[in-house]
């Protein structure tokens, strides 16, 4: 069977029908690392994972709660709770992993004694508020991307984290559940390249309007494209270029091909500045129906001894499947297929809870991102003039 387009799938098909959907079809590499995964939920924890805990799920609006809650399982996590009122989404989350215990309420998951972590994917504009809340109870809280869509959310969940000594992760997919993302950090890492210049990312992703919620077309659930899908990108550059400081130099953000969604931006890009290295990011919704797959996700990673290109989802006319790595150094260019390359992040964010550690992600980090995307997304100026 071809390969489908899994982000148009799911969508179109909501969370509820996502599980019966892919055990039909032979989707794209898990490592596109924006949906339900292509297999059956883990097993159990991977051999890495040293510690477990019990974490429960609040918020099934987007199917990257598949992902979240696998990488949870393998890191050695049990899922012991989830709060979800609409029936569809909680039939299709359960038909995923089983028998789970069903709060009926948000407050019960905060009251649970047993429960040490929340996960949530629910609409953007409520994940902050939930996490705040989440963390007042007493716990560690995972959102996905984007975790924080407004700047007084992002003062709001740094004096919350402040106050509690919790912490607030956000999962940063197109790094930390993209295997050839993690090659290339383990390759910058060892001085692969020498000292890294600049980051260019492209992160082009297909719209398939028909089957997008309502939030979806609203800039103020969502954030705006730049906050959104943008903020992969500014986690990539901070990681890279291990930038601890960093501001915004110029931005854009707009519609330019959807007019019947005025409140929509498909399409904007930023340039940044940090204190180890630049960083151009461009993201749009404008993949066609061509391409095989959801999105042509580009990194290239520009360092004073070489330069990387990772091509994460789709090889355009070439090698087959994704995470392909090409590297160029003094003694010449080579290809690395990164396919088996170990997911650390479950394993190593269990083990964070557990000890209060950032190994997984360092939380200045993860707000940083945040916070340059916000930033860009304020000042974000119109691509194409009035009148263009």
């Amino acid at each position: 069977m071809q390969e489908v387009d899994r982000r148009a799938l799911l969508a179109g098909l909501g969370i509820g029908g996502a599980v019966m959907a892919m055990s039909a079809a032979h989707a794209q590499s898990v490592t596109a690392g924006n949906a339900a995964p292509d297999r059956g939920p883990p097993r159990g924890p991977d051999p890495s994972a040293r510690h477990r805990i019990r974490f429960a799920v609040v918020g099934l609006d987007h199917p990257h709660i598949f992902a979240m809650t696998d990488a949870l399982i393998r890191g050695g996590g049990t899922l012991a709770m989830v709060y979800a009122p609409d029936p569809k989404q909680r039939a299709a989350f359960l038909g995923r992993y089983g028998d789970v215990r069903l709060a009926r309420s948000e407050a019960e998951v905060l009251e649970a004694k047993d429960i040490q972590l929340v996960a949530s994917a629910s609409i953007p504009d409520l994940r902050a508020p939930l996490g705040i809340r989440v963390m007042r109870a007493g716990k560690d809280f995972l959102s996905d991307k984007p975790g924080i869509t407004s700047l007084k959310q992002l003062a709001d969940v740094r004096r919350a984290i402040a106050e509690t000594r919790r912490k607030f992760a956000i999962l940063y997919s197109e790094r930390y559940e993209v295997r050839a993302a993690v090659r290339a950090g383990e390759l910058v890492k060892a001085g692969a390249i020498g000292k890294v210049i600049q980051t260019v990312n492209l992160a082009p992703h297909r719209m398939s309007p028909a089957s997008r919620p309502d939030w979806f077309w609203d800039t103020a659930r969502y954030g705006g494209i730049l906050t959104d899908i943008g903020s992969h990108q500014a986690d990539q550059f901070l990681f890279y270029t291990g930038s601890t400081r960093a501001d915004v130099v110029a931005a854009q953000a707009g519609n330019v091909g959807t007019p019947q969604h005025p409140r929509f931006q498909d399409f904007g890009d930023m340039t940044l500045t940090g204190n180890g290295g630049t960083g151009y990011v461009r993201v749009d919704w404008f993949t066609p129906d061509g391409l095989s797959t959801w999105g042509d996700g580009r990194l290239f990673i520009l360092g004073t001894g070489g330069f990387i290109e990772l091509r994460k989802y789709v090889d355009v006319a070439g090698r087959p499947g994704g995470d392909h790595l090409f590297i160029t150094d003094a003694k010449g260019s080579r290809y690395e297929d990164c396919s088996k390359v170990a997911l650390p992040f479950g394993p190593q964010f269990v083990s964070d809870v557990v000890e209060r550690t950032e190994v997984a992600q360092d939380q200045r980090q993860a707000l940083l991102a945040a916070e340059l995307v916000l930033k860009a997304q304020a000042r974000a100026k119109p691509p194409v003039l009035p009148g263009g």
